[in-house]
């Protein structure tokens, strides 16, 4: 009889602790929740694309660097520096450092044809756009 009343004395204990357990978690948990933070994801738009094993160059890799393929090196020295011009322009506006390398012209120059005329292009337009001595 001793047995079965401690038995039943213990497990009400423990039923008694779980449940407290339980509430505290529970409430910890709301306050959590209510504390005013949202958090957003936001997953970009991948649109679908079937497979083409024939294709030899995508239309958006030509799209996105037909910009620095050039016919003939004046072509390519020219585009550069028009682009360093502008780009040189901006920067001594801003009063940025001098650094025509930080430019996105300059970097991805070495995807198409005739990369290092149109960087030397760039540079030169560069130079002339940062300290101001054409437009």
């Amino acid at each position: 009889m001793k047995r079965t009343l401690i038995r039943r004395v213990v497990g009400l204990l423990l039923t008694a602790l779980l449940l407290v357990g339980t509430l505290l978690v529970a409430a910890t948990a709301v306050a959590a929740q209510s504390s005013g933070r949202r958090v957003v994801i936001v997953r970009p738009i991948r649109p679908y694309r079937f497979y083409d094993p024939w294709r030899r160059f995508d239309r958006l890799e030509r799209f996105r660097y037909s910009q620095y393929v050039f016919d003939n090196s004046e072509e390519a020295y020219g585009e550069g520096y028009k682009d360093g011009l502008k780009t040189g322009q901006k920067d001594g506006e801003k009063d940025k450092s001098y650094d025509p390398e930080r430019s996105h012209y300059y970097e991805e120059a070495g995807f198409g044809n005739f990369a290092e005329v149109y960087r030397s292009g760039f540079s030169n337009g560069y130079r002339d756009g940062y300290k101001g001595r054409v437009g």
